[in-house]
């Protein structure tokens, strides 16, 4: 199965404009997409993006979905596991990193002041 990705050498990356809130996330969660797509409907395909939140935003539910995610902590603090008021959990800080599989539940998620993180999501070749 073929990559969806197109070659793109070191270029420098526009923080300021580009993002997106991304479908069932809350105001203050933006996406800037970096390369692929990933069709959730055929399984198929990849995608890299930056995900940000923005200070004190939080998500209420826990996440899943049938494709791998690699995440890659890179600014800021995020907490996993939160609850519905966006009390408790467990911090994380820059330099951290999870990979779940397909069907792993994992968050919800909080960031007290502001992160940056990368994802790549990837179904398995079937």
């Amino acid at each position: 199965m073929a990559i969806n990705k197109l070659h793109d050498e070191f270029r420098t990356v526009d923080m300021s404009s580009g993002w997106e809130t991304p479908a069932g996330y809350p105001a203050g969660i933006q996406q800037k997409i970096l390369s692929g797509a990933l069709d959730e409907v055929n399984k198929r395909g990849s995608r890299t993006r930056l995900l940000r939140f923005e200070p004190g935003v939080y998500t209420t539910e826990p996440f899943v979905h049938e494709y791998w995610e690699e995440v890659f902590l890179f600014t800021g603090d995020l907490i996993v596991g939160n609850d519905k008021q966006g009390n408790g959990g467990e911090s994380f800080q820059p330099n951290t990193y999870a990979c779940r599989p397909p069907g792993a539940y994992h968050g919800p998620f909080k960031s007290v002041g502001g992160c940056v993180l990368m994802e790549i999501h990837y179904f398995d070749p079937a």
